[in-house]
């Protein structure tokens, strides 16, 4: 009997049902929010959740619930190993730094003082992040020792808001030009500029802490790799236009000739090297064409990579056919 945690629809809780349907395998649809879910389990072998970023309860309790499902033995995917650093970029920089895994340099302080002599020095552009955010969400280009300063003293004073809801409707009216956001997400987007959303309302801001990264710039594109168990896909993702982001773009291009097997290789030797079951990673380039990680994440929308054309095995071999992520996930949890 295995469990699955089943979400929102957009996550990947339907697909697992499906999988198992389809293939007469045992299963319970479960709610991790439950107080007794411990006991609920302890028939099962296994456990699947597709843990969000932006579920306020998620990021109360579900890493420490992952690791304890583990210590009475249960199969778990995400795996501690996989989800401890999820959405956290200060914990992914600590952890790729630990393993010599190739970065872009990264920077963070978390007094004041010493933050604003490392701004005196330092050279700019500087790429300002928080510690959460996906789709390229908290994320700014500081272009000069001024504009540092400034972000500098709002991380040590009242912080950011884990969701800026002005930059979200900006987001959704870009995307509404190009004809990748509908007119009712728009008028969404209004409305949550004044009311918010569950999660940002729930949220604490941002603060104690600055991180920056190194600006690479000459980089109109990042590729992403995933690699799931013994298996990786690619995306490539083109920056917005007047802009240097490409997470959350919408602009994607899926052809095998795209990507660099460099990045491939880098990707399936961090994951074997951490006990990675699923992770993507973002890759641009140094000044010197070398490929660095910008950051990693076990969680992706399901939604991008159905028009991925096959995908290559650990051993670099190319495979056409269609691509089932949600499959890979499950197979790989019940046959390790």
């Amino acid at each position: 009997m295995i469990a699955i945690h089943y979400g929102k629809k957009d996550d990947f809780s339907r697909e697992w049902k499906k999988y198992c349907d389809d293939n007469a395998i045992p299963y319970r649809l479960v709610s991790c929010y439950d107080n007794d879910i411990v006991d609920q389990l302890k028939d099962c072998k296994a456990l699947l959740w597709h843990i969000d970023n932006l579920e306020h309860k998620d990021e109360l309790f579900a890493k420490q619930l992952v690791f304890s499902l583990e210590n009475s033995g249960i199969k778990i995917f995400p795996n501690s190993k996989t989800v401890w650093h999820f959405d956290d970029k200060v914990a992914q920089k600590y952890l790729l730094e630990a393993i010599g895994a190739p970065t872009v340099n990264s920077f963070v302080f978390y007094d004041k003082s010493r933050a604003l002599k490392w701004i005196e020095k330092t050279t700019f552009p500087k790429v300002f992040k928080l510690r959460k955010g996906g789709a390229s969400v908290n994320v700014y280009l500081a272009k000069n020792k001024s504009h540092a300063k400034r972000l500098a003293r709002k991380a040590f004073g009242k912080g950011f808001p884990t969701l800026d809801m002005s930059v979200i409707l900006k987001e959704r009216y870009r995307k509404f030009k190009l004809g990748q956001e509908s007119f009712i997400g728009l008028l969404k987007g209004v409305v949550r500029l004044f009311i918010g959303t569950p999660f940002k309302n729930q949220s604490s801001n941002e603060k104690g802490y600055l991180y920056f990264q190194e600006f690479l710039d000459k980089n109109d594109h990042d590729q992403r790799i995933i690699v799931i168990g013994d298996k990786a896909i690619g995306l490539k993702r083109m920056v917005r236009e007047g802009d240097f982001r490409a997470s959350g773009s919408g602009e994607f291009y899926y052809d095998r000739e795209l990507f660099d097997m460099e990045c491939v290789k880098i990707a399936f030797k961090v994951s074997a090297r951490l006990g990675f079951q699923s992770m993507s990673y973002d890759f641009i380039y140094d000044e010197i064409g070398n490929p660095k990680i910008v950051e990693v994440s076990f969680g992706f929308s399901k939604y991008a990579y159905t028009k991925c054309p096959g995908y290559w095995d650990d051993n670099l071999r190319w495979h056409e056919g269609n691509v089932a992520l949600q499959d890979w996930i499950i197979q790989d949890l019940l046959n390790n």
